[in-house]
């Protein structure tokens, strides 16, 4: 029994094995198909460490920090002495309303007699925009010189050229001398100031001087020019108009248009009377100017904490752009004598 078993059980020699248990050779196993790739992902490579870190600007803060505190000082320092140089402007202003009129019967007539009127080129006094003419007026170029002569501003506008002693100019070539549209100009953008609250309609006339009793002066004139510009305007308007109706009742027999035209020009008397007997024709001074009593500007304390903060922010970055650039140089010797040696 032992020789059937050893004689069917194959050896390393390749003799024949028995035929149930015979094991094909290596070489003809066929390969595995499909097989997926392996991949080995190497580990990480760990985080470089930061060159600079805090404890490096801190260093570098302390090495430089009475650099910091000079420049730091110095800035504060030449804040307070431009504070203290510059002019102190007063503002002053006046609360305003769109004066309100009866126009009760003038409305009347405009749905009437609109067309007519308006083909007449009439005004019957509606109301309508008459506050936007008077805000465009105050500020329109005609108007302000006009203020500016009556009120002898020109010196004040351009202080640093007149002479208040010798009452003449500092300005020894004539073309450099100041002109009213350069009055103008300094007048509408950097005194005079309007503006208005759409929620309740009211308006704001301001001054800003440095001379405070001057400020509540010119307001309050404004106001008072303005009004009467306004009412000036609209009783010469309403006269041409009732001229202008007068000569066309000549013209006309129509009984209709005749009626017609006798009440346009009762309403353009009716215009007229009310315009002669109101002094506050467009603005209602609600609160009139005072002479104020705290400068707007300059805010010395603010100028003098910014100039602190752009002192220390600008010594803290020349701090490190010293430092800088003294790392430059002490690197370029020792890379000089490395290129040396490989050499």
């Amino acid at each position: 029994m032992s020789a059937n078993l050893s004689s069917n059980v194959s050896d390393n020699t390749g003799r024949a094995q028995a035929p149930g248990n015979r094991i094909p050779p290596v070489e003809n196993i066929p390969p595995v198909q499909n097989a997926p790739p392996v991949y080995y992902m190497p580990p990480p490579a760990p985080p470089e460490e930061d060159e600079i870190n805090l404890l490096d600007y801190w260093r570098t803060l302390m090495r430089f920090k009475w650099l910091i505190v000079s420049l730091t000082f110095l800035s504060g320092v030449i804040a307070v002495v431009a504070a203290l140089s510059m002019t102190e402007i007063y503002r002053a202003e006046a609360l305003l309303a769109p004066a309100g009129e009866d126009q009760n019967a003038a409305s009347a007539l405009s749905g009437q007699f609109g067309g007519l009127a308006a083909l007449a080129g009439i005004n019957l006094g509606s109301g309508g925009g008459e506050v936007e003419q008077a805000v465009a007026t105050l500020e329109s170029r005609a108007f302000t010189n006009d203020f500016i002569k009556q009120e002898k501003l020109m010196p004040i506008l351009f202080e640093d050229l007149w002479d208040p002693v010798g009452k003449q100019w500092l300005v020894e070539d004539q073309k450099a001398l100041p002109t009213y549209w350069d009055a103008y100009k300094v007048f509408n953008e950097d005194i005079r100031f309007i503006s208005d609250d759409k929620k309740t309609g009211m308006y704001t006339l301001a001054i800003e001087l440095p001379y405070p009793e001057l400020a509540a002066d010119l307001v309050n004139k404004l106001v008072t020019k303005i009004n009467a510009h306004q009412k000036q305007a609209a009783i010469i308007e309403a006269k041409k108009s009732i001229a202008y109706l007068e000569s066309q009742l000549l013209e006309t027999s129509v009984v209709e248009m005749q009626q017609a035209i006798y009440r346009l020009i009762e309403a353009q008397t009716k215009n007229i009377m009310l315009a002669s007997v109101r002094d506050e024709y467009v603005f209602k001074v609600i609160d009139p100017a005072v002479v104020p009593e705290e400068k707007i500007k300059p805010k010395r304390s603010l100028i003098a904490i910014l100039g602190v903060i752009v002192g220390f922010m600008l010594s803290i970055f020349l701090a490190f752009f010293i430092s800088f650039i003294q790392n430059q140089k002490a690197q370029t010797p020792a890379d000089s004598a490395n290129h040396s040696d490989g050499a």
